[in-house]
């Protein structure tokens, strides 16, 4: 299985994951709750970092829980030990091989703290290093780029969230979620088009707002690992405080802007740099009138729950990586410098 196939299996995955983890996740749900949890501490590295992100905006809005990212150096590097009293420890890694991660959820651990792994191999050391492991059971991820582990990751947040706090919509929302992932893989036409228009494109920044953040983040990253292209992801209101200084006529911009409650400030944005500073933009969205500001774009299907649109809005983003590296004559399969597992210490 490659790449390409990986992507297209996002909805089965997704829909085997609400299957099997919905009981897990009550039981987990049912431990948390007997303890005073007052912050979350997320370890993670690379993609799974972006998945942190989203829980940085689901926890907070839901659970009004706020989350910090580990500094695993601290510990690995300084052997430090941070306190964690009161706090939920999740470490999130794909494979759970990477010491650092492991090592600030064993920290957690020891000092009885609530831990919980996500992960997609739950005999890794991450896995054994947690009270709790959630497995993300997508199938061997054989493409060095992750793209269904991820997406896995973020609906095992998504239904953590949901055990945590019973609410009927949102769980009707959350069990949409393979068939939303389904369709959102109908943008692969469009993105094989977009990337032979970009086959040049070697520099540019991708922005996004609260939820699609994660989405921004995420899509840099495989545009750097895949396509070799200096993709700088930037929250859209941090860009406006010095890097917005970057944008000259041509300069390609590419956006996320799906609707919801940072959409209007970020729409605001792309009109001023088409308009002002002749940005070059690629706009991602699941809005027909934010689409029509970009010289290229790429739908996101309707529908979808702001707090559940980055599962689905990473698809379009995935495709068009993929894309562009098979434009510029490049190996998606094997991008070199890079190996499928990473050991940070």
């Amino acid at each position: 299985m490659g790449l390409r196939d990986e992507i297209l299996a996002q909805p089965e995955v997704a829909g085997r994951l609400l299957e099997r983890q919905r009981v897990p996740m009550a039981e987990l749900a049912a431990t948390l709750h007997s303890r005073e949890i007052d912050y979350v501490v997320i370890a993670a590295r690379g993609t799974s970092d972006h998945a942190a992100i989203y829980a940085q905006y689901l926890l907070g809005t839901r659970h009004r829980l706020p989350v910090a990212l580990a500094t695993p150096s601290i510990l690995s590097l300084y052997g430090v030990t941070p306190r964690f009293r009161r706090a939920l420890v999740v470490g999130i890694s794909q494979s759970g091989a990477s010491p650092d991660v492991a090592g600030v959820v064993a920290a957690a651990r020891d000092q009885g703290a609530p831990t919980v792994a996500i992960t997609n191999d739950p005999r890794s050391a991450l896995a054994d290093a947690a009270d709790h492991v959630i497995d993300l059971g997508a199938g061997p991820e054989r493409a060095v780029a992750a793209t269904k582990t991820y997406t896995a990751q973020l609906l095992a947040i998504a239904l953590l969230s949901a055990a945590l706090h019973r609410d009927a919509a949102f769980d009707e929302a959350i069990a949409g979620v393979p068939e939303a992932l389904g369709r959102a893989l109908a943008a692969e036409p469009e993105a094989k088009r977009i990337a032979r228009d970009q086959a040049a494109l070697d520099r540019c920044v991708v922005l996004g707002r609260g939820y699609d953040y994660a989405t921004a983040r995420e899509w840099a990253l495989k545009l750097k690992e895949l396509a070799y292209v200096l993709a700088e992801p930037y929250s859209a209101a941090d860009f406006q405080h010095g890097p917005v200084a970057l944008v000259e006529p041509g300069f390609s911009v590419l956006a996320v802007a799906c609707g919801g409650s940072a959409s209007a400030d970020l729409v605001e944005l792309l009109r001023r740099l088409r308009s002002e500073q002749s940005a070059e933009l690629l706009v991602v969205s699941d809005q027909a009138e934010t689409r029509a500001l970009g010289r290229w774009s790429l739908p996101v299907p309707d529908g979808v729950a702001e707090s559940l649109m980055p599962l689905v809005s990473i698809v379009p983003g995935q495709l068009h990586a993929f894309h562009l590296a098979r434009a510029k004559g490049l190996d998606p399969e094997a991008p070199r410098h890079l190996r499928k597992v990473t050991r940070t210490r």
